[in-house]
């Protein structure tokens, strides 16, 4: 007898925890189309509004003159193009790493990482916080996972110290660098330190932060001074501040050679169409020749967040892009959403299991191509709801 599934998903409703799809018209930029309806959209992750970029477009376009639509088959039968291999070296230059490898998607590349490093028996340790794809890394990895206290390194410390090393077991510890909910920083510096002391692998999944943080754009570990000896393990995704899609790994040789040769991921996945590889190359050269775009993202940051205080809202600890406004309740989350876009604001609700129960919230996220007067706007709809139940 099969299992009923109507009940589970009413469930959801009643719970004002049900997630429904909202159709877009045209591109990635703040004014879209949703549903039929124009919105000022805070709400995307390209962050540095380069995924309509005519340069990004046009390279996208030369790109499949030159390669056609599809890669027709992995990177180790015959999909890996010039493109692919130009990307990745520039990849690793920007990141400051020996060499970089890319992947499909972030998802892919946190599980390949985790499938071709761990096997039963290694220990795992991830911030409690970490995204969806580091935690489901650490089940297909068959190690033993201890998640502590979110960003607490005292914590974590006390777990390394209470598990004795095996010699032949490896020892593992993976993070956000940005966490995507709460818009904080992880704190890598102590988690270097920690991973030195105790011969600990240290992986950071870098998401939200490549393209946004550090002087070139290159990411939290550059925004932070931290080198690839302190953070061997970095992934990024090209679909967020980069524009475009997929995902890349970045460390020493011996890394990314493993990789290819173990990463299921990788090995048995049709590598990105090569046309997306040359739009990113040109996206690259857009974070690292207009520095001006972070910097305006940096001051519309201070800018939402003055306001906010006004306003008495609750934000997270953040100064990045994600601006997360804490109301509370599901359903009261649900509710703002949904006046905001009355007034033609697309903010989205974050609801349990995303987020603890208790702290349903709007995510708030700013790009580059925001105008200080959007973002005024978005104040003075969102005090129209202070004080509303």
């Amino acid at each position: 007898m099969t299992r009923d599934l109507k009940a589970p998903l009413q469930a959801l409703r009643n719970e004002h925890r049900y997630r429904s799809r909202r159709i877009l018209e045209g591109p990635q930029q703040p004014e879209q189309v949703i549903d039929g309806r124009p919105v000022l959209a805070f709400c995307s992750n390209d962050y540095l509004g380069l995924a309509n970029h005519p340069r990004v477009i046009q390279a996208f376009r030369q790109g499949v003159e030159a390669y056609g639509v599809g890669a027709g088959a992995a990177h180790l039968v015959n999909g890996h193009t010039r493109a692919h291999h130009a990307l990745e070296d520039e990849l690793a230059a920007f990141t400051g790493r020996d060499r970089a490898l890319l992947f499909s998607t972030g998802y892919m590349a946190n599980l390949g990482v985790a499938q071709a490093l761990l096997r039963r028996g290694d220990r795992l340790f991830e911030d409690r916080l970490n995204h969806a794809s580091l935690i489901d890394a650490a089940m297909i990895s068959g190690a033993r996972l201890s998640r502590y206290h979110h960003a607490d390194a005292g914590d974590l410390a006390r777990r390394l110290g209470k598990t004795a090393r095996e010699e032949d077991r490896e020892t593992f510890i993976s993070t956000d660098a940005v966490f995507s909910m709460d818009g904080n920083l992880a704190p890598l510096e102590a988690l270097a330190s920690l991973a030195d002391t105790h011969g600990c692998w240290l992986m950071a999944d870098d998401a939200h932060g490549i393209g946004v943080l550090g002087e070139r754009g290159a990411g939290t570990l550059e925004h932070l001074g931290l080198s690839q000896d302190q953070v061997p393990i970095l992934m990024g995704t090209l679909g967020k501040a980069l524009g475009t899609s997929g995902a890349f790994v970045a460390g020493p040789e011996d890394l990314i050679e493993t990789l290819i040769q173990s990463a299921r991921t990788y090995i048995y996945t049709t590598a990105m169409p090569a046309a997306v590889a040359e739009a990113t190359r040109a996206s690259l050269r857009i974070v690292q020749q207009e520095p001006e775009r972070r910097g305006h993202l940096r001051d519309l940051v201070v800018q939402f967040r003055e306001g906010s205080g006004q306003l008495g809202l609750e934000l997270m600890e953040s100064t990045t892009p994600i601006q997360p406004i804490v109301v509370g309740a599901s359903e009261r989350a649900v509710q703002w959403s949904d006046s905001l876009l009355q007034q033609g604001f697309l903010v989205p609700a974050i609801r349990p299991p995303t987020v603890p129960q208790g702290r349903a919230r709007l995510r708030v996220t700013l790009s580059a191509t925001h105008s200080r007067a959007q973002v005024d706007g978005l104040l003075q709809a969102l005090g129209g709801l202070v004080g509303k139940p």
